[in-house]
């Protein structure tokens, strides 16, 4: 793994992590792609373990980050659009 692809996805990790701490407070977008990233993530990394390859926890962190940042980009999808129907 290159140095580049590393601090891609501790970028990517740090805005899913500011994205949580933004919409903390109530069920939204944002907890759902969390979940389903790691629903997908346990999943991909369970097939990979049963095709032989070892367990890798790295894949359920990047069906994390992907999940999270799926639902920050729903939920600013729908404020913009509380904003365009209330004008």
């Amino acid at each position: 793994m290159d140095v580049y692809s590393l601090s891609f996805w501790k970028i990517l990790g740090m805005i899913s992590l500011i994205g949580l701490i933004i919409f903390w407070k109530k069920r939204n977008a944002v907890w759902g792609g969390f979940t389903l990233g790691l629903i997908v993530g346990v999943i991909i990394s369970f097939v990979n373990f049963i095709i032989g390859k070892s367990f890798q926890f790295k894949i359920i962190g990047k069906g994390i980050i992907i999940g999270i940042l799926f639902g920050i980009i729903v939920e600013f999808l729908g404020m913009i659009s509380k904003k365009i129907s209330s004008r």
